[in-house]
């Protein structure tokens, strides 16, 4: 059994050829769609953090109202750019979004890619320390989120305070338990997927990844995916963490499809630059559900993970992603044993 879900970019743009033109198209088509997900049969509705562009940005608020309108159906993120993020205020927001969730939240964060501004972080108020880099503060962010998410009193309470407290020191509420295992890292390196499984966090890999040895992308995924678990298990976790890889995967039911995906049959692996390293993009895949299950049975990486999330082209509308999302869950997983 493998989990499959969606990922979401909530793009937007005022175009006559997008049907999510507004931000409130956005956000209210990505409700609609993590409900119609539900109804099919998938297992996950995730979104990507942007700032400063026209896409989905603020999560919390999004999830929590999936969570009021879906029953099953794990709701997350795939990423949060924790540059940009005060801990503390994310735990309570995170327990919040959690507990309307009944427990489905599924946390993915990292040290997020490039954005649309110089040094966006700064106009939220953070810097990092001296001769550290955003990348540290990145991680210093994570492991206050971390820790303060174990539920731990730490804040010395007010002798005079305005209600009751508890006995001893105080913690963060909504305290959700059982979130601390729901958090995920987004890695872009064999490096970083390491230092995510010794602080316990299961990992995210997306469809790009920093190019390590030259080898397909996908094969650099899976070693990637290996060395995250060897090093899950040398670290001594009790639990079995858990690994999602994401694609873009369509495919080819009618002439719609085809249409607007037929061009990427032919799609390979792409290499390019992100922060003045070289980095390797994964292929997508489209093509008819027979030649697709042949084709995904190849690749490594997907194979190894217990997850797959789907990126979809949420600017073809609710209706239309509903149908991308129907056709790998029914016509594809059954094929390759994920159902």
């Amino acid at each position: 059994m493998k989990k499959i879900g969606f990922l979401s970019f909530g793009h937007w743009t005022p175009s006559p050829h997008s049907q999510t033109r507004s931000a409130s198209d956005a956000l209210l088509q990505s409700i609609d769609l993590a409900v119609a997900a539900e109804e099919l049969g998938a297992d996950g509705a995730y979104f990507r953090v942007h700032h400063f562009a026209r896409q989905l940005a603020s999560p919390f608020p999004l999830l929590a109202a999936i969570g009021a309108r879906t029953q099953r159906i794990e709701i997350g993120t795939a990423v949060i750019d924790m540059r940009y993020e005060n801990p503390l205020y994310m735990v309570e927001d995170a327990g919040a979004a959690d507990l309307i969730a009944g427990g489905r939240l599924q946390l993915g964060i990292s040290r997020g890619s490039p954005e649309q501004v110089i040094d966006g972080w700064r106009y939220f108020g953070y810097a990092p320390p001296e001769g550290k880099s955003d990348a540290d503060m990145a991680r210093q962010h994570t492991e206050a989120l971390l820790e303060v998410l174990r539920g731990k009193g730490f804040a010395q309470p007010n002798p005079r305070p305005m209600f009751p407290n508890p006995p001893g020191l105080l913690r963060l509420e909504p305290h959700s338990e059982g979130l601390r295992e729901r958090i995920w890292w987004g890695a872009a390196t064999n490096a970083t997927a390491e230092w995510a499984a010794r602080l316990g966090m299961n990992l995210q890999s997306s469809t790009l990844k920093f190019d390590e040895s030259g080898k397909p992308f996908h094969i650099q995924q899976a070693e990637q995916i290996r060395l995250y678990r060897a090093a899950w298990k040398a670290a001594g976790h009790q639990r079995q963490p858990r690994v999602s890889v994401s694609r873009s995967i369509f495919a080819l039911m009618d002439e719609r499809d085809r249409a607007y995906f037929g061009q990427d049959r032919q799609s390979n692996d792409q290499i390019g630059v992100i922060d003045n390293t070289q980095a390797i993009f994964g292929r997508s895949y489209a093509a008819e559900p027979d030649m697709l299950v042949k084709e995904l049975a190849k690749d490594e990486a997907i194979v190894e993970a217990d997850t797959l999330l789907l990126t979809v082209p949420n600017q073809l509308g609710v209706d239309y992603n509903a149908h991308v999302i129907e056709a790998i869950v029914k016509h594809v997983a059954p094929a390759l044993g994920w159902r």
